[in-house]
């Protein structure tokens, strides 16, 4: 005998902040838009090659972000279409990784163009350039907020006695890595031109930006393993180790269980038990086991 949960509560996973987690992004692409042709303008009345890098550097995060805020508006056009059968909640985690690979790509050109900068050094207007990296950082913390509360928000939500199940929106997650990215870069390009123009250490430029890479390859590559992991449909084991207890108190015994996301907060569960127990008994005890939204309950 199998029972799964009601027809009506299977395709909408989105997460509870959905919508303002669009919002944040949108107005952040917004501001990336602005400060990135800006930069690539600079560059060009100066004919600073730094501002023209930096600036088509913060094209691609704006391409990321907008790909992000996309993905929200995917997700919630389509989390009824029958096509999907566990719905849309994953969408933000498919652009999540691919943000992530393309985030992974820049750490690697950064890297490459400052090794060569060491090898060949450049010559760099250092007024000017720091002038437009102060801006571009200050609209690097401007989105960084706007996006950190979402962010947190998502990290925090939801728990079951006790245990946090964390509600990861990894779409807004990844915006807000490419944020911090331009934020860092900025950082560290503004005092690298500082060392340049007052002290004569014109290899701290290229000298930060393979520092910066790093950092951002790092943070590409926590990105990727945590959504790939749930585009693979991972065991969520804190659900799991919750459902398998539940399942023993009543005297059953389980004999398969399967538990991974479906959306931010949401979890998907399969539970095959044998034993003198009824589905409606099981659905009762597993009820407020709150992140397990879709439950399919299987008796041999």
């Amino acid at each position: 005998m199998t029972e799964s949960a009601p027809a009506q509560h299977l395709h909408d996973f989105l997460g509870a902040s959905h919508d303002e987690n669009a919002k944040r992004t949108l107005w952040v692409v917004a501001l990336t838009a602005v400060m990135m042709v800006g930069e690539i303008a600079a560059g060009y009345w100066t004919g600073s090659m730094a501002l023209l890098a930096d600036g088509f550097h913060m094209a691609t995060h704006a391409g990321a972000l907008g790909l992000a805020a996309l993905a929200y508006r995917y997700a919630k056009q389509h989390r009824h279409d029958p096509r999907y059968s566990f719905g849309t909640g994953k969408v933000g985690d498919l652009t999540g990784f691919a943000s992530a690979l393309i985030l992974g790509i820049f750490s690697i050109g950064i890297a490459v163009e400052s090794t060569l900068r060491l090898i060949d050094p450049v010559r760099v207007d250092f007024a000017s350039a720091t002038l437009v990296a102060v801006l571009g950082l200050a609209v690097n913390i401007v989105s960084a907020l706007l996006l950190m509360g979402g962010h947190h928000h998502g990290d925090a939500h939801g728990h079951d006695h006790g245990h946090h199940h964390h509600g990861h929106d990894n779409n807004l997650r990844s915006a807000y890595f490419h944020v911090l990215a331009d934020a860092l870069t900025s950082l560290l390009a503004i005092g690298a031109l500082l060392a340049g123009r007052y002290l004569g250490w014109h290899w701290m430029d290229p000298a930060m930006g393979i520092v910066g890479a790093i950092v951002i390859a790092r943070w590409s590559w926590g990105l990727m393993r945590d959504t790939a992991a749930i585009l693979l449909d991972a065991n969520d084991d804190d659900a799991a180790a919750a459902i398998r207890a539940r399942v023993e108190a009543a005297g059953a015994t389980l004999t398969d269980l399967h538990v991974w996301r479906v959306g931010p907060e949401a979890r998907a569960a399969i539970v095959e038990v044998r034993g003198d127990v009824s589905c409606e008994e099981l659905r009762e005890r597993l009820k407020d086991i709150v992140t397990v939204a879709h439950l399919t309950i299987a008796l041999r």
